[in-house]
């Protein structure tokens, strides 16, 4: 099976390694708009079934030419070009497994094409979206009647530094973006919109975590995919103490605009502005990072009162020299192109990951994924209802 790999970063390039690695896949095209981040992915990638492209990625039929003989895609592309690339997939029948799960309605519209093409296209399938996603999904699945679903997900630097605690992990973009976006989550069965930044709670993670906040951040796939199965469902992002409080007032102050302003004659966007200003202290003292992850679906079976919960604290992978960021969202991908290429999953049209892995899937995905590096921790409680 033939593989490409749509953008050679930090994730793409994880991906093209995770791919090659695999017996199924038989060669992996990088393609990258750079050449200089090609020649650093296959140095990085070391293995003689990758090759790699330039291309530009500007339209629909700019990434069809490039997926025209593959079999199965993975795309590590800006947010802004996801919907054009499932274009792009549909034109070459070629599977996609993507990372960004934003804007799923307008991805859902490419359903019946997809379905008609033969080809399944999976969208946010990283770590949140993705892991958190069929998770929740499995949760439910185990209950009765589920109440309450929530997702928690956050990238975490090992040794903070203030002011803001944090560090970036991949796109600036992307976490501005998660910053000011309205949290799209379920009420009653319903979908319902919260303001970006709100129900700041206190967190707690096993060492070396520690204590955290959370914030509600959009739940993606899930509120459309989920809404009927479960009552209330929430995703919530996690950071050091006193990081949302920052960025919270930077919000309300119009830092994190989109509109442009007038200054002095010049026109400024000022999300633009603030993130220039904000990169160099969004780093932390090293590169090694957290991501923690925690899912818990309450609800009744059999008439009692039941919860599930999934627990991951991943640290900087030194043997893989990447981010526990890049490998936990890359390797549900790429373990999900793997399962296209193998059969295990042949489902056509739009089909999110969390009513792919459900049933007798889940543990063994969760088990390759343990296997790649990924270990997620499971307990289940049971309670009278009273």
């Amino acid at each position: 099976m033939r593989a490409v790999v749509l953008g050679a970063g930090m994730i793409g390039t994880a991906v093209v390694k995770e791919l090659a690695d695999f017996e199924c896949i038989t060669s992996v095209t990088a393609v990258d708009i750079s050449q200089e981040m090609i020649e650093r992915c296959l140095d990085k990638a070391g293995n003689s079934k990758v090759s790699g492209r330039t291309a530009v990625f500007s339209t629909a039929e700019d990434i069809r030419s490039v997926l025209e003989g593959a079999d199965v895609a993975v795309g590590c592309l800006p947010h802004s070009l996801t919907a054009t690339a499932m274009e792009a997939a549909i034109a070459a029948r070629c599977h996609l497994v993507d990372l960004v799960g934003s804007d799923f309605k307008g991805k859902a519209e490419l359903h019946s094409d997809a379905e008609a093409a033969g080809v399944t296209l999976i969208p946010g399938c990283g770590v949140a979206p993705g892991l958190t996603n069929f998770l929740a999904a499995r949760g439910i699945e185990l209950l009765d009647e589920a109440e309450h679903a929530v997702m928690i997900c956050g990238g975490l630097p090992e040794k903070p530094l203030p002011p803001l605690w944090y560090q970036v992990v991949f796109r600036l973009e992307s976490v501005l973006g998660l910053y000011t976006k309205p949290a799209v989550a379920v009420r009653d069965h319903e979908i319902v919109e919260f303001p970006a930044l709100s129900e700041l709670e206190t967190i707690t993670f096993p060492s070396p975590v520690g204590a955290c906040e959370a914030v509600l951040t959009d739940s993606h796939s899930t509120a459309y995919t989920l809404k009927d199965k479960v009552k209330n469902l929430t995703e919530k992002t996690v950071r050091y103490p006193g990081h949302w409080a920052k960025m919270k007032v930077l919000s309300e102050l119009g830092f994190l605009d989109d509109l442009p302003v007038s200054v002095n004659g010049d026109t400024v966007i000022p999300r633009q502005l603030a993130g220039a200003i904000l990169e160099p202290q969004l780093k932390g003292g090293t590169a090694e990072d957290i991501t923690v992850v925690r899912v818990e679906v309450t609800g009744m079976k059999d008439g009692l009162r039941q919860t599930h919960t999934w627990e991951m604290v991943d640290l900087y992978d030194h043997r893989r020299n990447i981010t526990s960021m890049a490998k936990t969202t890359a390797l549900p991908a790429a373990l999900a192109a793997k399962w296209l290429a193998e059969r295990k999953i042949d489902t056509a049209g739009v089909v999110p990951i969390e009513t792919l892995i459900t049933g007798e899937r889940f543990d063994p995905f969760l088990e390759e994924l343990r296997e790649l590096g990924i270990a997620i921790n499971y307990t289940a409680t049971t309670e009278c209802d009273s």
